[in-house]
């Protein structure tokens, strides 16, 4: 089987997004600031939600990816496709009943296209695997990043847009890296942490800054997130739009005659 990681490669691992607020030291509108903040927070609310993303990364090229989370029970979903490259097609991750499957439409050498992992880091028959990488992918709610804004020295409101049906008000800056991270240094060691996860993603592209474009509705509620920047070798401009909240979400379990269980397999091996 392709790696399904090279399909659900840096865009999905971008989405996965950092924890709570970061700081409101803009030297841009303070108006703007505080709508950015407001929107930040309200992302840290859980809530079942709905998104699609486009775009392109620099390592990966076009790629379009959609996913649905839901908080009860927490299950979630992360399709993503490479439209072009080495890595072109399309992977799945599946977290569902606290164990997490990582599908590709390139069957292995069993015919298979599912693979099942077991609850994320937890050992299988003895043995570490690490899982904790993908389930970051499929657990956290992309919109958290919205707060990366409020580093932006040139934050300005751009106008009122309507994004999928909804009025919302456009913002727009540019921050580097290390102006985001200042922006969280006084948070808690658990938030700076996911801050720092989310933006050693950026940096290992090459990306040092990021221009930045968000949307927000009359709830305080990120409609549409949209990062530029670039890397190494090349572009990054990724495209997130929320489609809806507090939507019940359904995950299926692959069908077991599609899905090779690592449990097992170990187990046979260590046998």
């Amino acid at each position: 089987m392709r790696s399904s990681v090279g399909v659900l490669g840096l865009s999905a691992l971008l989405v996965a997004g950092c924890g709570a607020v970061g700081g409101t030291e803009s030297g841009g509108d303070s108006a703007a600031a505080a709508a950015v903040t407001r929107a930040a927070e309200k992302a840290e609310q859980p809530l079942s939600l709905r998104y699609r993303m486009t775009g392109r990364t620099p390592e990966e090229g076009r790629i379009k990816a959609e996913a649905a989370i839901g908080t009860k029970p927490p299950v979630m979903s992360l399709k993503s496709t490479v439209l072009s490259g080495p890595d072109q097609g399309t992977g799945e991750f599946r977290l569902v009943g606290g164990v997490l499957y990582v599908g590709s439409d390139e069957a292995n050498e069993d015919g298979k296209h599912w693979v099942k992992f077991g609850a994320p880091g937890a050992p299988l028959n003895g043995l570490k695997v690490d899982t904790s990488t993908a389930a970051d992918k499929v657990r956290d709610n992309p919109s958290h990043e919205s707060g990366f804004l409020a580093a932006a020295d040139d934050l300005k409101k751009a106008g009122t847009e309507t994004v999928e049906g909804v009025r919302t008000t456009h913002y727009t800056g540019t921050a580097t890296v290390d102006d985001i991270r200042a922006a969280y240094k006084k948070d808690d060691n658990s938030v700076r942490q996911r801050t720092e996860k989310s933006l050693a993603q950026y940096e290992k592209l090459g990306v040092d800054e990021l221009t930045m474009d968000l949307w927000v509705d009359a709830e305080d509620r990120t409609r549409q997130l949209r990062m530029r920047g670039f890397g190494r070798h090349g572009e990054l401009d990724l495209t997130i739009t929320f489609l809806d909240f507090g939507k019940p979400v359904t995950v299926k379990v692959p069908p077991a005659s599609d899905t090779v269980d690592m449990a097992k397999e170990l187990k046979k091996a260590r046998g």
